[in-house]
């Protein structure tokens, strides 16, 4: 056995990890920096500075760096990169969380008929162009921060994609750009005598198991040389693509949850969906097949800031419980209380929510006199309000005949064993799978795809590969939802769509 390894990088929206697996696809080694993004002139934008500060920390924390023998970078998706013809940042990265771009995003779906999100790229590049933004005649290269990274690091402008796929709307037949849509832009814009086509500025597509280039000694220096040249990277892909990689969730009839920050569903389909929906966005898997997407802004980030006040109560008395303790207790007391939350509700919104369509948030709590209020259904709303957004557009999935044979959990809403699983079995109604190996999840997923990369045989889909020599014997525990978690989840979810009009109402007066 060789000592070769497989380094996947992800630049996340609070850590910037490096994480090697070596030839059996097990975590060996990883390290990490801590970021977060800034508020600049009406912009949630990170500095591509700090990018590669952080890149060095985390690559610095690997061990034995001379066996790495493939590797590839991830990054949360979407969002705005605009450079110049030399590679200059002509504007402040636009992230994804922004609500910018409101008018083109709409204008957009309308055109393609095809739900194109704020956070889409496209969106962001349409919508500089409606606002006539001085920079747009000079754009040559619109990219996203994993497809900036790659082109750093390796001289090769292309992404995997399921990154590209939220760029711009893919043709799952041709695993590239849809030319239709692409035309139907270019008309909208052609009114501006831009000196670009859309084409032009969109980084090459490429697929799971294609080679993107070598590290060069030019990337290598960004790198402060942590790490020799020559080594082979895998496409650049985005946090969803990785996701389902790390979690097996790449074939028609899965899907996964990620809970975080954030929360968000991708769920592989048999076939397209009747209508267009604007909750529901469509993206693709690391090899191209199509993926019904949902995402919340919204997840554990009100229920953090509960945790902390609930742990200041109990310094009161002279307890000082570890975070860790915190967040177990709370989780398992949860358990205890009724399965609708004894009439309890909480709105978790602490920003806008695109799927409710919400463009900032006010967390709250809210009981009528004859809710059964304590510790247990309070926590155990808080654990719902969570995934209700999600659950809101999982049900639009369901009422589209999605099938779903299994839906796989990771994320810092499932550390504590069972419970998180234990209500997202029931708001989705599936059998919901946490797996040891998607501990590190994204950067997994990514050393995933360059071991893929690397190794796979002639003819030997992603699927197989992972079915074959990653997951055959993983470790994870699988519930099934309970009928009676079901019936009071839709209970509490019911009452939650009619909290949304007191949710609308508390943005607009305070």
């Amino acid at each position: 056995m060789s000592n070769r390894t497989m380094l996947g990088l992800e630049l996340g929206s609070t850590r910037i990890k490096a994480v090697a697996i070596d030839e059996n696809h097990v975590p060996v080694s990883s390290g990490d920096y801590t970021w977060k993004s800034s508020f600049e002139n009406g912009v949630w934008t990170y500095s591509l500075e700090e990018v590669w500060k952080g890149l060095k920390t985390a690559v610095a924390g690997l061990e034995h760096r001379e066996n790495i023998a493939a590797m590839g970078v991830s990054a949360m998706m979407h969002g705005y990169l605009a450079f110049d013809k030399d590679w200059n940042l002509l504007v402040s990265f636009r992230t994804w969380q922004n609500t910018i771009t409101a008018q083109a995003a709409a204008e957009l779906t309308e055109a393609f008929r095809f739900n194109i999100p704020q956070r889409w790229s496209v969106s962001h590049l349409y919508q500089a162009v409606l606002n006539g933004e001085a920079h747009v005649p000079e754009i040559a290269h619109i990219t996203t921060l994993a497809g900036y990274v790659h082109f750093m690091l390796t001289g090769v402008n292309a992404i995997g994609v399921g990154e590209a796929s939220g760029m711009f709307p893919i043709d799952s037949e041709t695993c590239d750009y849809d030319a239709a849509m692409m035309a139907k832009f270019n008309d909208l814009v052609a009114d501006r005598n831009l000196p670009w086509t859309l084409s032009e500025l969109l980084p090459k597509v490429l697929v799971a198991g294609e080679q993107a280039g070598t590290l060069t000694a030019q990337g290598a220096a960004r790198l402060d040389n942590l790490l020799a040249p020559g080594i082979p990277f895998a496409p650049a892909e985005g946090d969803a693509g990785t996701g389902m990689t790390a979690t097996n969730a790449v074939a028609p009839r899965t899907g996964n949850v990620s809970a975080g920050t954030s929360i968000f569903s991708m769920v592989v389909l048999e076939k397209p969906l009747e209508k267009v929906y604007e909750e529901i966005d469509l993206v693709t898997t690391p090899t191209g097949k199509p993926v019904a997407m949902v995402h919340c802004n919204n997840c554990t980030n009100d229920t953090n800031a509960w945790v902390g006040v609930l742990g200041e109560t109990a310094k009161l008395f002279g307890a000082a419980p570890s975070t860790g303790d915190l967040y177990t207790r709370l989780y398992e007391k949860s358990l205890e209380g009724d399965p609708d939350c004894g009439g309890l509700l909480v709105c978790n919104y602490m920003a806008g929510e695109g799927v409710t369509h919400m463009d900032a948030g006010r967390p709250m709590v809210i009981r009528k006199p004859d809710s059964k209020f304590t510790l247990a259904n309070f926590f155990r709303a808080q654990l719902y309000s969570t995934m209700s957004t999600l659950k809101i557009g999982m049900d639009i999935l369901a009422g589209e005949q999605v099938a779903i044979d299994s839906l796989t959990g990771h994320g810092g809403l499932f550390k504590t064993p069972v419970v998180g699983q234990k209500y997202m079995a029931a708001a989705c109604n599936a059998p919901v799978t946490c797996m040891e190996t998607a501990g590190e999840g994204g950067p997994y997923g990514m050393a995933l795809l360059a071991a893929y990369m690397l190794r796979k045989e002639a003819g030997e889909t992603l699927e197989d590969y992972l079915n074959a020599h990653v997951f055959a014997n993983a470790k994870g525990t699988t519930l099934a939802p309970q009928q009676a978690d079901v019936d009071g989840f839709n209970a509490y979810i019911t009452r939650y769509k009619a909290m949304l009009d007191v949710e609308r109402k508390a943005v607009e007066v305070l």
